[in-house]
């Protein structure tokens, strides 16, 4: 059985929860938030984790603004370390000094800043920065260097993939964000991470979501992109689907993006600088390339990672991708993760029947949800977006990528989601279930405060699989 602390945590959420259902019932479309019940990254604050903290840097940006979708960006500092090779190297290289960061004075502080070793991934140009934009490395304070105006945009300037220098609020002291050096840009593969919440709640930057995206980032040894898709009632189907496929085309004009800037930094002769500013814009539109991603993205090793009604989304989008197929390159989905996927149809199974009142999410509440998510005239629990079993959904299961489903042995959605993996292995897809006993739905991202041995031992047997199909040197899912 669950322990005491996961009893009393459940209770606690699943009163807060539905207190917040029945908010969104009772409010009018005028009073609530047009983007959902959660919080997004504002142009006004300033981002969090500057540099490595706990070797893992992030950072917010707005892919959107329409729409208010946002990807929150988790670096592992193992992309600092040499590239991989599939030989051993011929000669012996010393190891690199670990990263360092210079002392900064706090705003406030009577003492002078001590400088700290400096160290060539922190090292950065002067740009200037217009006042009107968020940075990702700190607060929005314009320098006072005479320099040629750069075009910004949400991402940061765009200094040639290489260093911001910005000026903190208080004091006029200057911190370095991670910005990639030319020697040093080992590429990784990018994974698509969307939250749960039961579509009405949750966010890309809460405190649990952000721990659980640090320890896979770490453990797995990939960028993570945290999706902060629409939530409903107030973005209803198919608002949250449509974000997460989105994001995947975003990454693919990442990926085109920044080659075609590295292409078009070897044309040489006097105007090459414009010529090339001119034919990026012209080709891809104002929006520059995300250097964090331009550096050490690997776009062709896409994974897909979704967390209760997040993995629905990650399911959808990887049967978009499927259907897209070489539309998409360079981005390549090799593998998905649906970890407790949010799934509930009108023939209840039997884990249904037994665990409806189960811990964090019992199956009223589950079926509220639904019905905030889905339009009026859609509303079944037999809908495409909600039961994976029904015939018709599209493609065929034998060209899914390789799927991992993760389930709790206390959770009432378990049995759907085992029956998802076996209806994939009788077409030969590689879909093992990972049960974990003693375990309730999202036990494995709300670990911040429980810390469970279950969420570690989930988050190395996910790491275990994931990199059979993200390893340089393993095999590689085709579609």
């Amino acid at each position: 059985m669950p322990s005491v602390a996961v009893k009393l945590y459940s209770v606690f959420f699943k009163f807060l929860l539905k207190h917040r259902l029945q908010n969104r019932i009772q409010s009018s479309p005028d009073e609530s938030n047009p983007f959902g019940v959660t919080s997004r990254p504002e142009e006004t604050i300033a981002a969090v984790n500057p540099s490595f903290t706990d070797g893992v840097a992030t950072k917010d940006i707005h892919i959107d603004p329409f729409t208010s979708l946002s990807i929150r960006i988790f670096l592992p500092d193992s992309a600092l370390n040499p590239p991989e090779t599939d030989s051993k190297p011929h000669h012996h290289h010393p190891p690199k000094p670990k990263l360092s960061i210079p002392s900064i004075k706090l705003p406030g502080s009577n003492s002078n800043p001590v400088p700290g070793p400096r160290s060539p991934q922190l090292e950065s140009s002067n740009s200037i920065y217009h006042p009107s934009r968020r940075n990702s490395y700190g607060p929005p304070i314009p320098s006072n260097h005479k320099e040629e105006p750069r075009r910004n945009n949400s991402y940061g300037s765009f200094n040639e993939m290489e260093g911001l220098n910005l000026m903190s609020s208080s004091g006029g002291v200057v911190y370095r964000g991670y910005s990639p050096s030319s020697e040093n840009r080992r590429k990784l593969p990018v994974m698509l991470q969307f939250h749960g919440g039961g579509w009405v709640s949750g966010s890309n930057d809460s405190v649990a979501n952000d721990f659980f995206c640090r320890r896979i980032a770490k453990i797995c040894d990939v960028i993570v992109l945290a999706v902060g898709y629409r939530l409903a009632p107030e973005n209803r189907y198919p608002a949250a689907f449509e974000d997460g496929l989105k994001v995947l085309n975003w990454l693919g004009k990442q990926a085109n993006l920044a080659e075609c800037s590295k292409s078009m930094g070897n044309v040489r002769g006097s105007g090459s600088s414009e010529f090339k500013k001119s034919h990026i814009v012209d080709t891809f539109g104002a929006s520059m390339v995300e250097p964090w991603l331009a550096a050490h993205g690997d776009p062709s090793r896409c994974v897909l990672l979704g967390v209760s009604c997040g993995a629905n989304i990650a399911d959808y989008v990887a049967r978009k991708a499927v259907e897209a197929g070489r539309l998409l390159d360079p981005v390549k989905v090799v593998a998905q993760v649906l970890m407790y996927p949010f799934f509930i149809g009108s023939v209840p199974t039997h884990s249904e029947i037994k665990l409806a009142n189960s811990y964090f999410y019992d199956k009223a509440m589950c079926t509220l949800a639904w019905k905030l998510f889905l339009p009026d005239e859609e509303f079944s629990l037999d809908h495409p977006a909600a039961n994976p079993l029904i015939p018709g959904r599209g493609p065929p299961l034998k060209l899914m990528p390789p799927t991992l489903t993760v389930v709790a042995e206390h959770d009432w959605m378990r049995d759907r989601a085992i029956a998802y993996s076996e209806e994939l292995r009788k077409v030969n897809v590689d879909s093992p279930v990972l049960e974990y006993k003693d375990a309730v739905h999202e036990f494995a991202t709300l670990d911040m405060l429980l810390k469970t041995p279950q969420a570690q031992a989930c988050a190395e047997d996910i790491a275990i699989w994931v990199k059979k199909y993200i390893s340089l040197r393993g095999h590689e899912f085709s579609y």
